[in-house]
C-alpha cells in the first residue's frame, strides 16, 4: 500500500513540474484605477480599456476566469493598453458618466481620454483579440470591424 501511495505521489509531483497550469506560469492583466489609468494612458499614449464589473455578476467573473487570464489577452493588453478596472456599485459616479446600462461593459478611451466606444456584454477570449487589434490600430477610424475582420 504504501508503495503504491509514493507512486502516485511521485507521479503527480512529476506532471505537476513538467506541465504546469497556465495559472501558475502566466502573467496577469496590470489593472490600475481609473483616475491613475486615465493619468497613465495620457502619459503614456496609450488606448485605454476599461471594464465595469460587479461582484455579483456572473458574466464578470466568467470574464475574469476565462478571458482575462488568457495568455494572449494579457500580453496584448499590458503591452498595448491601460487596462482599468471600476467595480460599478462601487463608483457609480463612473458607471453613470459611461451611461453603463449591464454588466460586463467594455470601454475603449483615446489617449485623449475621449471615448471611443464600448463593447457591453461578455466578451470570449477568442473575440476580444480582434477587438483589441481593431482599436489599438486605430482601424475604427476607417473601417467598420466587419471590414477589418475581412483584411485581418
Amino acid at each position: 500500500m504504501n508503495r503504491i501511495f509514493v507512486f502516485v505521489l511521485l507521479s503527480l509531483t512529476v506532471l505537476m513540474t513538467t506541465f504546469p497550469s497556465k495559472s501558475l506560469s502566466a502573467e496577469t492583466i496590470k489593472w490600475y484605477p481609473y483616475e491613475e489609468g486615465m493619468t497613465l494612458g495620457k502619459s503614456q499614449h496609450k488606448k485605454i480599456f476599461i471594464n465595469f464589473f460587479a461582484d455579483w455578476c456572473g458574466y464578470c467573473t466568467k470574464m475574469d476566469k476565462g478571458t482575462f487570464v488568457d495568455p494572449e489577452i494579457v500580453s496584448y493588453l499590458n503591452k498595448n493598453f491601460i487596462s482599468i478596472k471600476v467595480n460599478s456599485d462601487k463608483e457609480n459616479a463612473l458607471s453613470t458618466r459611461y451611461k453603463v446600462r449591464g454588466l460586463p461593459s467594455n470601454w475603449f478611451v483615446a489617449e485623449t481620454g475621449d471615448q471611443i466606444g464600448n463593447y457591453p456584454g461578455y466578451i470570449p477570449a477568442d473575440n476580444l483579440l480582434p477587438i483589441l487589434k481593431f482599436i489599438q490600430t486605430d482601424s475604427y477610424k476607417q473601417m467598420a470591424f466587419k471590414d477589418f475582420m475581412k483584411v485581418k
